[in-house]
């Protein structure tokens, strides 16, 4: 049967206000990713570290979907289980929207985990101040459930899976959003797929968009009725050129 996998980047949702990492004026540029965002300097420097994600929490609390979010829920609704949302965000913008069964690869700012007993639970927008004991085992041992540098990252054999599950019977379509191909690559995935579209604000060095079936080059928001023509078209078995 046909079936469609999403797989997108901070790129989808920039157009909602969530700061960005690589782009000119985001996240790096403030912070240095190495003193936030990885294992060692969660170890070295705890509650600095669960200062930087409470902060991206708060702003999180009152930033909405775009078209691009709204377009895939809106989808998955149309064609039950044949639409997967796979994306590397940690924000929650897709169940905002009414995705179901979102993958979120590198874990999600809304919940926290316990190190001792790896239970997950959510916390919506709250600050985690270092004092928190999980609701299962008691052990006040709480950080946020989000994938750093130089951790694990299980949701990734998820992925895997469903890019391989895009050749089989060459039933699949690809669709990339948002991503600067920098950490997954996303060219090579495309060349599982029967068709497959990418969506980014402009080129980007790390991805040839020769490989993909259509490219945009255009906010994510507005390509994203475009997107649904061209994906409802392979899902009722049309062609996609």
């Amino acid at each position: 049967m046909r079936h469609i996998v999403f797989l997108s980047g901070a790129g989808i949702s920039a157009e909602s206000g969530i700061s960005t990492f690589r782009d000119a004026g985001g996240l790096w540029d403030t912070y240095n990713v190495m003193d936030v965002c990885s294992a060692e300097a969660f170890r070295s420097n705890r509650q600095f570290v669960l200062d930087f994600y409470n902060k991206r929490r708060r702003e999180l609390a009152d930033k909405t979907p775009n078209a691009a979010h709204r377009m895939i829920a809106d989808l998955q609704r149309e064609f039950p289980d044949r639409v997967l949302n796979i994306t590397q965000n940690i924000d929650d913008l897709f169940e905002k929207a009414g995705c179901q069964g979102t993958i979120h690869l590198h874990g999600e700012l809304t919940k926290a985990r316990c190190e001792v007993c790896g239970h997950i639970w959510k916390i919506g927008y709250a600050d985690l101040v270092g004092t928190e004991h999980c609701p299962l085992c008691k052990a006040a041992r709480v950080r946020h459930h989000i994938v750093m540098f130089n951790e694990q990252a299980p949701e990734y054999m998820r992925l895997y899976e469903a890019v391989e599950g895009l050749g089989v019977n060459r039933e699949g379509l690809l669709v990339v959003i948002g991503t600067s191909g920098l950490v997954l690559p996303v060219e090579e995935f495309a060349r599982y797929a029967l068709y497959s579209i990418l969506n980014n604000l402009e080129p980007q060095e790390a991805i040839d968009d020769r490989v993909f079936s259509v490219h945009m080059y255009e906010k994510a928001g507005d390509a994203a009725p475009k997107i649904a023509v061209l994906a409802r078209r392979f899902l009722n078995g049309g062609e996609i050129s």
